[in-house]
C-alpha cells in the first residue's frame, strides 16, 4: 500500500515510479478523489460541531422553558445530513483505498528500468560448474531412472504438475530442508516458525498478493487460501502490531509447502519438478527499521547464497528489472543456480526488500526510542531456498556417467552418512 500523504506531497516523484513499472500515472486522479474526501471529512467535523452547539442551546432553552421546537428540528436535519456526508466520505476513502491496493510498490532508483526479464541486470558468478566426460541428463530422467521420482502416479491422484517422490531422494529432499534451517537458525540468527498453511483473505491482502494475484493461489471452500509460500504468515506475524526499536531486526524462517495455480505458466516447464502447483521451500523474513533494511537485504541474500556454496553449486546473481519484479518488492536479487541438464541458470531464489509496502497494508509499525509516535517497519523476504529445485539442482550437478548420484558433503550427516544415491 502506498501512503496518502507522500503522494499529496511527492505526486510527480509517484507517477515517475509508476510509469517505471509499466503503468499511467495516476496521482492525479488520487489526488481529485483525495481532495473530495477531505472536503467532506471537513464537513462532517464542522456538522458535529454545529450539533454539539445546538444541543447546548436546547438545553438552555428547556431550563428556561422556551419553545424547543425550532431546535430539535435543526438538529434532526443536521443530524441526517450529517450522516449523509460521513457515508458519502466512506464511500470515497473506500475508492482511494482500492485504488491504491492494486497498484504495484514503487522501485528503488538502482533497479534498472525495462519491460521484463531481458534488461536484468546480471552482478556477478559465483562457483564453477561441472564437466562431465558424458552427456548430463534432466533431473527428471535420472530421477525416474532411478525408480525414485513418479510423475505418472502423481497425475493419476492429482493432475499435471505433482511429482511423487520415494525412497532415497524423498530423504533427500528432507535432509536438505534441515540443512537449510539448521544453517539459518544456528548460524544467521533466524528464529524457526511453523506457521498455518492455510489463511484468511487480509493475511493475504497484507503481503501483496490480494488482489492482484488470486488467480495463481488456491482457495478452499471456506474462504482460507493455501499460502503460496511462507512469506505471508511469516510477514504477517507482525500486523497490526507497534514493535519496540530494541526489537528489531525480527528474523523468521519456516520450511512449509508452498501452493500456486501457476495460472500464467501454461506450456512452461511442463516436464520435472522446475514448475508444480505444490512445492516446499525453506523461506527467510526480515522486518527492520527503514534505515537498515538496505543492508538486511545485502545480508538476506548472502544468507541465500551461502546454502549454494556450502552445497558446491554454481549460481549467478542478479538484479531484476522494473517490469520483472514482483508486486510488492522494491528491489530484489534473483539467485539462478546452474543446471547442466538444462544448459541453463534456473531461478532458485528471490530475496526482495519491500520497504514500508507490506508493513502500510498490515498497519505494522515500531516507535523509535525517545518518540512519541510511530513509523512504519520496512520487511523483507527471500527463499533460502526453494527445497524442490535446490534437489533438482543436486541431482543436475552431481550425477555420475552410471546415472548414479554422488551426496554432497555438506549433506552426508542428515542421510546417516551416505555418500551416494544408487
Amino acid at each position: 500500500m502506498h501512503d496518502l500523504r507522500w503522494i499529496r506531497e511527492n505526486p510527480a516523484e509517484f507517477d515517475r515510479g509508476l510509469t517505471r513499472r509499466g503503468l499511467p500515472p495516476r496521482a492525479d486522479a488520487i489526488l481529485a478523489l483525495d481532495r473530495e474526501w477531505r472536503g467532506n471529512e471537513t464537513r462532517v467535523q464542522e456538522a458535529q460541531a454545529r450539533r454539539n452547539r445546538l444541543a447546548k442551546e436546547i438545553g438552555a432553552a428547556r431550563k428556561r422553558g422556551d419553545d424547543m421546537e425550532p431546535l430539535l428540528r435543526q438538529s434532526a436535519a443536521d443530524k441526517e445530513s450529517e450522516t449523509e456526508t460521513i457515508a458519502v466520505a466512506a464511500r470515497l476513502r473506500g475508492e482511494i483505498d482500492n485504488l491504491l491496493a492494486t497498484l504495484p510498490n514503487l522501485p528503488a532508483p538502482e533497479v534498472p528500468d525495462g519491460l521484463d526479464e531481458s534488461a536484468n541486470r546480471l552482478l556477478r558468478l559465483e562457483g564453477e560448474a561441472p564437466c562431465f566426460n558424458f552427456e548430463p541428463r534432466p533431473h527428471d530422467a535420472l530421477g525416474e531412472t532411478l525408480g525414485l521420482m513418479d510423475f505418472a502416479r502423481a497425475a493419476k491422484l492429482s493432475g499435471a504438475r505433482f511429482v511423487v517422490l520415494r525412497g532415497a531422494l524423498a530423504r533427500l529432499e528432507r535432509a536438505l530442508a534441515q540443512f537449510m534451517l539448521d544453517l539459518h537458525t544456528r548460524e544467521f540468527g533466524y528464529t524457526e516458525i511453523a506457521p498455518p498453511f492455510l489463511v484468511r483473505d487480509e493475511t493475504v491482502f497484507g503481503t501483496g498478493q490480494l488482489p492482484k494475484s488470486a488467480d495463481d493461489m488456491f482457495q478452499t471452500t471456506d474462504g482460507y487460501w493455501l499460502i503460496p509460500t511462507a512469506e505471508v504468515p511469516l510477514t504477517n506475524l507482525v500486523a497490526g502490531d507497534i514493535l519496540d526499536e530494541a526489537s528489531l531486526p525480527l528474523r523468521f524462517t519456516a520450511w512449509t509447502p508452498s501452493f500456486r495455480s501457476e495460472a500464467g505458466a501454461a506450456g512452461r516447464d511442463t516436464r520435472g519438478m522446475i514448475r508444480q502447483h505444490q512445492f516446499s521451500k525453506v523461506e527467510l523474513v526480515s522486518v527492520t527499521r527503514p534505515e537498515d533494511s538496505e543492508a538486511e537485504h545485502e545480508r538476506m541474500t548472502g544468507c541465500a547464497e551461502e546454502v549454494l556454496k556450502r552445497l558446491g553449486l554454481a549460481y549467478r546473481v542478479v538484479l531484476l528489472s522494473t517490469g520483472d519484479m514482483g508486486f510488492a518488492a522494491r528491489k530484489t536479487y534473483d539467485l539462478e543456480v546452474w543446471l547442466p541438464g538444462q544448459g541453463a541458470y534456473r531461478e532458485i531464489s528471490s530475496c526482495s526488500n519491500c520497504g514500508a509496502f507490506q508493513a502500510l497494508r498490515m498497519k505494522a509499525r515500531y516507535r523509535p526510542a525517545g518518540e512519541k509516535g510511530t513509523r512504519p517497519v520496512h520487511t523483507l523476504n527471500g527463499s533460502g531456498l526453494a527445497v524442490g529445485r535446490t534437489l533438482i539442482a543436486v541431482l543436475e550437478n552431481y550425477q555420475r556417467h552410471d546415472g548414479t548420484i554422488s551426496v554432497p558433503t555438506a549433506l552426508q550427516p542428515y542421510i546417516a552418512g551416505q555418500e551416494v544415491i544408487p
